[in-house]
């Protein structure tokens, strides 16, 4: 297995009914280094985490349909998988949650 073939596990905390959606910044959460998601939809019946989950397709520059739940489905903290992410994926993320280092 390449590593373009391994999935990327992204941690992520998601902050519903947010006033203005956005996707960067860092929060220190349970699974580590998180990158904040803020979605408008409410975390009622999973919109929170599908608005999310899109948000973050849209952010990384992926199809919504490569970017997949794996763990806290019931929480703010969540982590999601990205099949197939290309090479740059993990510095679009660095970026994202750490803000660029220049």
């Amino acid at each position: 297995m390449t590593t373009a073939d391994a999935p990327l596990t992204v941690a992520v905390r998601v902050k519903p009914g947010a006033a203005q959606a956005r996707v960067g910044g860092r929060f220190d959460g349970p699974y580590g280094p998180a990158l904040v998601v803020a979605v408008h939809a409410p975390a009622v019946d999973g919109r929170a985490t599908e608005a999310a989950r899109r948000a973050l397709a849209d952010a990384l520059g992926v199809r919504p349909a490569v970017v997949s739940l794996r763990s806290g489905a019931a929480s703010r903290d969540k982590l999601f998988l990205v099949e197939r992410p290309a090479d740059r994926l993990p510095e679009v993320l660095r970026r994202l949650r750490d803000g660029s280092a220049e």
